[in-house]
């Protein structure tokens, strides 16, 4: 499935252009009437990436914990979004952005891996949560079981000795 891009092609090789001629983004925006964040989104990545930015989009990336944290460590240090996101070659300023919201609300565990697929059901078969009293009186209907055939299994073992 496609993506829905808001500017066509022809749009963002005329704005990379305007852009390199030294015209700002609203002036783009209004020039080849379109919306002003897709101009800002195509900007900052034309800064990032150069010429390339109108050829190709950037794909999905996972980045480490290591490289999230000293990024966001440097950004909060005074560097700008824009040097970061070229020198380590991010897709754009706004993941550093991201990132950065989500240090200060969560701290470092924000910016660690998160699991992937559902978390482990803790649930019966039957649909509901299993409670300490009925796990642990299972578990001593067991034992008691376990204990009464350990005692007929002795007995057997002694019969048969005699």
């Amino acid at each position: 499935m496609a993506t829905r891009r808001t500017m066509s092609d022809a749009q963002r090789q005329v704005a990379v252009a305007l852009f390199a001629s030294g015209h700002g983004r609203d002036a783009v925006a209004t020039q080849l009437g379109v919306s002003p964040a897709a101009v800002r989104a195509l900007q900052n990545r034309w800064r990032i990436r150069g010429e390339d930015a109108v050829v190709t989009k950037p794909t999905k990336q996972t980045h480490p914990f290591a490289v999230k944290h000293e990024i966001v460590q440097r950004a909060l240090a005074g560097e700008t979004k824009i040097a970061l996101a070229q020198e380590f070659a991010l897709s754009s300023p706004q993941l550093i952005a991201r990132w950065l919201r989500v240090y200060r609300a969560e701290g470092e565990a924000g910016l660690r891996p998160k699991p992937v697929g559902r978390p482990p059901d803790d649930r019966e078969p039957s649909g509901r949560a299993e409670s300490e009293v009925e796990r642990l009186r299972r578990e001593n209907e067991r034992l008691r079981a376990e204990v009464a055939y350990l005692g007929k299994l002795r007995a057997l073992i002694a019969a048969e000795r005699r």
